[in-house]
């Protein structure tokens, strides 16, 4: 039996076919009509560039479409004008990552404004006015929140380099049994530190970021530091800006301490050196693909960390690892220079120790920039003097019961704080179709690796992982991806109609289909620790908003966070 060619010989004789039957003549100029052309003519199609029609027959059960033998001969007879078109953009050479679509997503249905609960205030009022004395040991300035040391920088008792060089030997430290460093910018963060030192020193204080050390998801530029996506093809690529975000914190005056570990291209807790882990369970992975971020902030290496989401890369991270996350609203932070996975489904949010700390950091990054089209700016409303009274919160009770999972105790808290509690159903909105556009942008994003065979040197080439989805990607129809965009349109109507009755939705992270539906209309969402398992194993709640009313997420945690009082637990083998 004669073996089949493989995928890449495959796509190398199409090429090759394709260039001659052009280079002959046989293929049709774009502006001809699509009808086949008469016998004869300089526009028949040679032998060699035939599509049988037994391979439209084959096609049509990837399309999930039927025709008959009469139509499979006609689509054979014209397919190849198809070809060429494609033929003619690959010839072209490939399109840069960071090239958005000509179409652009916004988050608010037309027609529409921001509703908001919260009123604006000063977030620097989340700053601790009187933090306290300095701690005598060191790990309790390692996992104190960027509330407090803000409050001890500010008024001297804590110096930026003595913090930032503390981040830094944890970081080398941990990160033997973690994983969770790509690069740790030694040089640069010291700069930044003495910087901010002599600064603040001078009467200076640029606000509550000032002086804090961070760490930075490993798709977001770094000017002169390699930003590898996690990945196996892109390990020595060195960008000659910063991103965006990384230039308002620097801003801000934080101190970018290290490159943290991403999942390869954006998907889970496997890069190319190796799987990053819990700290409150280092035999498991740390989920991704923020997997340094969420790991880094929940082992006190860093005060805190950005992270990106897609489909779920802060919500997760942050359920296993336990650190608070805030997902924006889409379009509220600007990605320029940040890998693109997901033109229109993309987001930039903070991983802290606290709801308030995230609250600071969403401040000083949110913002529209002209490198990401999609990016807005919309009034940032937090007040930290607001508590969440009167506030009305849905919830689902089969959320909270099935399993026995323990998660009760946010909905007493939520009681407490004088939250109403509004029983309701989400809407079914048949989730699996909202994937068709995330795998579609993404084996777009990524389709250079794909074609040139570098897909093959990732590490995780498991049935889920990317590798595999670009392949199959390439065989959803055009037609499924319009339909499936259309669908989106449907589900962002039905589902920001939920938040005329309700503030917000409180959840288990992946209750029903609230992960994929609120990333794919881009809903804000705030995910944070409540408790333990019986393993020890961090448990979690998520709060999604409405779009824009981040101040409201806020206020929520704020209120289930002070009466749980499980945020500062430590991970026992980071706690010395």
């Amino acid at each position: 039996m004669t073996k089949p060619p493989s995928r890449r010989d495959f796509i190398l004789r199409a090429s090759a076919t394709l260039a001659a039957a052009e280079a002959a003549g046989s293929i049709p100029a774009l502006a001809a009509p699509l009808e086949p052309a008469a016998a004869g003519s300089s526009g028949q199609q040679s032998d060699a560039a035939a599509i049988p029609p037994d391979v439209i027959a084959m096609a049509e059960r990837l399309a999930g479409i039927e025709f008959t033998p009469e139509e499979r001969t006609q689509i054979a007879a014209t397919i190849s004008e198809q070809l060429a078109w494609f033929e003619l953009r690959t010839s072209q050479g490939p399109l840069p990552n960071a090239l958005a679509p000509a179409t652009v997503f916004h988050a608010l249905p037309p027609g529409s404004r921001p509703v908001f609960r919260t009123a604006a205030g000063d977030v620097a009022g989340f700053v601790e006015a009187n933090p306290g004395p300095l701690p005598a040991k060191e790990v309790d300035l390692a996992f104190a929140p960027i509330s407090r040391l803000a409050g001890w920088i500010r008024r001297g008792d804590l110096k930026s380099r003595r913090l930032t060089e503390l981040c830094l030997r944890r970081l080398e430290r941990a990160d033997r049994e973690l994983k969770c460093v790509i690069t740790l910018c030694r040089d640069r963060a010291i700069a930044e530190a003495e910087r901010a030192d002599a600064e603040i020193a001078a009467g200076n204080w640029r606000g509550p970021l000032h002086g804090i050390p961070w760490g930075a998801k490993d798709i977001l530029d770094t000017a002169g530091i390699a930003t590898t996506w996690g990945a196996e093809p892109y390990r020595d690529r060195v960008p000659t800006e910063d991103a965006v975000v990384v230039r308002r914190l620097a801003d801000a005056g934080a101190v970018l301490c290290a490159k943290l570990s991403v999942g390869a291209l954006a998907y889970g807790d496997i890069w190319f050196d190796g799987r990053t882990n819990n700290p409150f369970d280092p035999k498991q992975g740390s989920s991704g693909s923020s997997a340094g971020s969420a790991a880094s902030v929940a082992a006190g290496l860093v005060p805190f960390a950005l992270g990106t989401e897609t489909l779920g890369s802060i919500v997760s991270p942050c359920t296993r690892c336990g650190p608070t996350g805030l997902r924006p609203t889409f379009g509220r932070v600007a990605r320029t220079g940040c890998m693109s996975l997901c033109w229109s489904m993309d987001k930039i949010g903070p991983i802290a120790r606290t709801v308030a700390d995230t609250a600071l950091v969403l401040a000083a990054i949110e913002g529209a920039d002209p490198g990401d089209p999609s990016s807005v700016s919309a009034p940032m409303r937090f007040d930290p003097s607001a508590d969440a009274k009167g506030l009305q919160v849905g919830y689902d009770p089969r959320w909270f019961d099935e399993g026995g999972t323990p998660l009760r105790p946010a909905l007493d808290a939520l009681r407490d704080a004088g939250v109403g509690l509004v029983e309701l159903e989400l809407p079914s909105l048949s989730s699996d179709v909202l994937l068709v556009p995330l795998h579609a942008e993404a084996a777009a994003a990524f389709e250079d690796i794909t074609r040139d065979g570098r897909d093959d040197t990732l590490a995780w080439q498991a049935p889920q992982a990317w590798p595999n989805t670009f392949r199959r990607t390439w065989f959803i129809p055009a037609i499924e991806l319009v339909q499936a965009d259309r669908f989106r349109r449907e589900a962002m109507r039905r589902f920001d109609a939920v938040f005329d009755s309700v503030d917000a939705i409180v959840s288990p992270p992946y209750a029903g289909e609230i992960l994929v539906v609120s990333n794919s209309t881009g809903h804000p969402a705030l995910v944070q620790r409540i408790g333990f398992s019986d393993r020890g194993r961090p448990l979690s709640i998520t709060f999604t908003g409405r779009l824009f009313d981040e101040g409201t997420l806020v206020r929520l945690g704020r209120a289930v966070e002070s009466r749980l009082g499980v945020w500062d637990v430590r991970p026992e083998a980071f706690a010395g």
